[in-house]
């Protein structure tokens, strides 16, 4: 997986020479050695002078990296050329001989590893720099139109029907079949080629909303007052909870392949703080595209009719889909087709039984069943985990929970405007502090930093609504004041603890294992909210309260326990993280 032999390269004529599809200015080390016993040597009769290669990033599991060689003279006949074994993300920079005439293979000694400032602006490089310019153009449009329609279907129903049960019925099948399909769609994507797939999903998504729309529109211009049971019969609203299922199923397929697959190709995964800053930005660019969503389609809503609204959304999604197909090629090609994978025979027959009309219960059990085993033996299970625990904070969060709790409690809608607010406000801050923290402490400090900071302040929130005061002004404020700030550490852990899922799960189960964590997250969603179901009166919200704070202090409890307690496995995977290279000293 990691070998390269002179026999199995292709050697131009000494006409020709060696020539780099892409160079990188960082650099760590190489590792030279002789082959293997039985495996021959290419003898050539001399060689130049001196002999150079460079600026070389290799993968040759995926064949996907670059590789590349500086424009040197070409080889001349008359040398042999050792097996290449090599090791890490990239090889150095600096030119170093290979042969000075030697008839025979000799070996090589490892070069000396890169000073602290060269290895600090290397994990800060990009391997592919333009590559994530246009993920973050592809990941914009397609979130942007995504969010909209997220606020627009809501407000519509709400428009048509008074009762919020409707909405609550899409949603939790929304919800259902994340948690049954992420398994399934996970193991799919693992198998197909990205670029076909990334296409297909991106139609299915575009052509789901589209449908959802049109029932929409179909109600609100045929419908009249009808009964909250006769309108969950109706062919159109069932149509619309189907589509609207689908839909989040291929939305949430693309989130995973572009947060957890794509842009660790383009920023690389031996690059720390470069990923991290990748991470974040895409984070920025969701929260963004959430408040723009919900903005755009107010707006719309206080110049036109729902109706005319939901003409312009579609025309939108319309618009957006050759747009978004033509960044994915882009994508591609700009990163050198970082992106371009094939299937094995074997994945074939894989996708075939997957589809198999008379196998499709038994085969998506296997796959969930499959999908649960590959997660439970992942390296950094425990930073998984960790955000599944996460999940089970609906209570001290903004949400619907804490804006009913608010309202019942005689709250000025202002003050839960402005809460809304600087709760999404300390989101987009932690995207730079997150950045900030893995180049100062490594990632996986980092990572504690923002559990055990979020789990502090919400029990200071915690105390304060048990104090009783929080109809006060001033122990309101505290109390608002701690969730908001808690957000720093939430979504600080969502950006790093990403990184980390992103270091230690293999490309080739990446979807995979991103999948099964989003449908357990989604079933503790699930769990949580049929609790507030059964507690649904306020004065239960502390008990909720409970449950939120607990879960995150699990959360953090469980993650410096893995950190204090480190595997050789997790060493090695962490091998350049700051808090195992203090230990090794």
């Amino acid at each position: 997986m990691g070998m390269v032999t002179a026999s199995s390269a292709v050697l131009a004529p000494s006409t020709h020479s060696l020539r780099c599809r892409g160079t990188l200015s960082g650099v760590p080390r190489l590792r030279l050695r002789p082959a293997s016993p039985g495996v021959g040597a290419l003898r050539l009769d001399n060689f130049v002078q001196r002999c150079y290669v460079a600026n070389v990033e290799v993968d040759v599991g995926n064949l996907n990296k670059e590789e590349a060689f500086d424009d040197h003279t070409s080889l001349l006949p008359g040398c042999s050329i050792p097996v290449v074994h090599i090791l890490g993300d990239v090889l150095d920079s600096s030119p170093f001989p290979l042969l000075d005439s030697t008839p025979h293979p000799i070996d090589f000694e490892e070069l000396p590893v890169l000073s602290e400032g060269e290895q600090n602006t290397l994990a800060a490089t990009p391997a592919h720099p333009a590559g994530l310019y246009a993920l973050y153009a592809s990941y914009l449009f397609g979130n942007l139109v995504e969010q909209l329609w997220n606020f627009a279907w809501p407000a519509a129903l709400a428009i048509l029907h008074p009762s919020l049960l409707p909405i609550a019925i899409v949603g939790f099948f929304g919800k259902l079949s994340v948690f049954v399909g992420a398994p399934i769609i996970g193991k799919l994507m693992d198998h197909f080629p990205r670029i076909p797939m990334y296409t297909g999903l991106n139609a299915v998504q575009v052509a789901t909303q589209l449908i959802s729309a049109a029932m929409v529109i179909y109600a609100l211009e045929s419908m009249g007052h009808a009964s909250t049971s006769a309108l969950l019969l109706r062919p159109w609203f069932i149509a619309l909870v189907a589509a609207g299922a689908i839909e989040r199923l291929a939305g949430l397929a693309l989130g995973v392949s572009m947060e957890r697959d794509w842009v660790v190709l383009l920023a690389g995964t031996n690059r720390p703080v470069a990923l991290a800053q990748a991470n974040a930005m895409l984070n920025r660019i969701d929260l963004l595209c959430e408040t723009l969503g919900a903005s755009i389609f107010g707006f719309l809503l206080t110049k036109y009719d729902p109706v005319t609204c939901l003409k312009i959304s579609c025309g939108l999604m319309i618009c957006s889909f050759p747009l978004l197909v033509m960044l994915g090629h882009v994508i591609n090609s700009v990163s050198c087709h970082a992106l371009f994978t094939s299937r094995t025979p074997s994945d074939e027959s894989i996708c075939a039984d997957l589809f198999d009309v008379h196998k499709i219960v038994k085969n998506g059990l296997g796959s969930i069943k499959h999908g649960w085993n590959e997660y439970k033996q992942q390296t950094v299970l425990p930073a998984s985990v960790a955000t599944v625990f996460l999940n089970f904070n609906v209570a001290l969060a903004p949400g619907a929970i804490m804006t009913a709790l608010l309202m019942h409690r005689g709250i000025s809608p202002s003050i839960v405007g402005a809460f809304s607010g600087l709760c999404s406000v300390m989101g987009l801050v932690s995207t730079f502090i997150s950045s900030s923290l893995v180049k100062r402490v490594g990632i996986l400090k980092a990572g504690a930093a923002g559990l055990i900071f979020q789990a502090a302040l919400l029990s200071i929130a915690l105390t304060v609504y048990w104090a009783g005061s929080i109809s006060q002004r001033t122990p309101l404020l505290i109390f608002l004041a701690s969730i908001a700030l808690s957000r720093l550490g939430h979504m600080s852990y969502d950006v790093v603890g990403t990184q980390i899922i992103q270091t230690g799960v293999p490309a080739s189960k990446a979807n995979l294992i991103g999948g099964m964590e989003v449908s357990i997250a989604s079933l503790a969603e699930l769990v949580m909210l049929a609790m507030a179901i059964i507690a649904n009166d306020v004065s239960h919200f502390g008990f909720l309260a409970i449950l939120s704070v607990s879960s995150v202090a699990g959360a953090a409890w469980m993650f410096c326990r893995w950190l204090g307690n480190p595997t050789d496995e997790q060493r090695e995977l962490f091998i350049f993280d700051p808090h195992f290279q203090l230990q090794a000293t």
